[in-house]
């Protein structure tokens, strides 16, 4: 495997994106959903890995969003044959390192509830559950998690 920092204005990264808007359309109603588009995960602001396999094919993703008061993680995905191996945690420690080496020193996500998989990686990764932040607002769909890092 090998994982880095790139654009997402790549196919099959592309690919990947919509992978993970055609599994979460369904599980939870449009006002649930907050995807961020193309144009947004091109700004400056915004740090984006991806993992490929030997081959060089996209496996996985993810976002980080550098804000004032916090880095918010958004659009991790694995394809699901490649679940299990680590990717997610190996994506997520990544985006982590290159926010950090931005000074970021605060982490934020949110999640459907019924991505148990992604919330139980996180929590294994140091995050906590919290309130919603930002402008998000009390969802019934969502989970709201937080992981603050002492600064060096």
């Amino acid at each position: 495997m090998r994982l880095a920092l790139e654009s997402p204005a790549q196919p099959d990264v592309l690919r990947l994106i919509d992978a993970l808007d055609a599994f979460q359309r369904p599980l939870y109603p449009p006002e649930s959903h907050h995807g961020i588009d193309l144009a947004a995960l091109l700004a400056p602001a915004v740090i984006f890995a991806v993992a490929r396999d030997t081959d060089g094919s996209a496996l996985g993703c993810g976002a980080v969003v550098l804000g004032p008061d916090y880095a918010e993680l958004k659009r991790m995905y694995v394809v699901p044959a490649a679940r299990g191996r680590g990717l997610g945690q190996q994506l997520l420690s990544l985006l982590e390192a290159s926010a950090m080496a931005r000074d970021a020193r605060c982490f934020a996500l949110e999640t459907g509830y019924l991505q148990t998989a992604a919330i139980a990686l996180y929590t294994r990764c140091g995050y906590a559950l919290c309130a919603p932040f930002g402008s998000y607002v009390e969802d019934p769909n969502s989970v709201f998690m937080m992981k603050r890092v002492a600064t060096a």
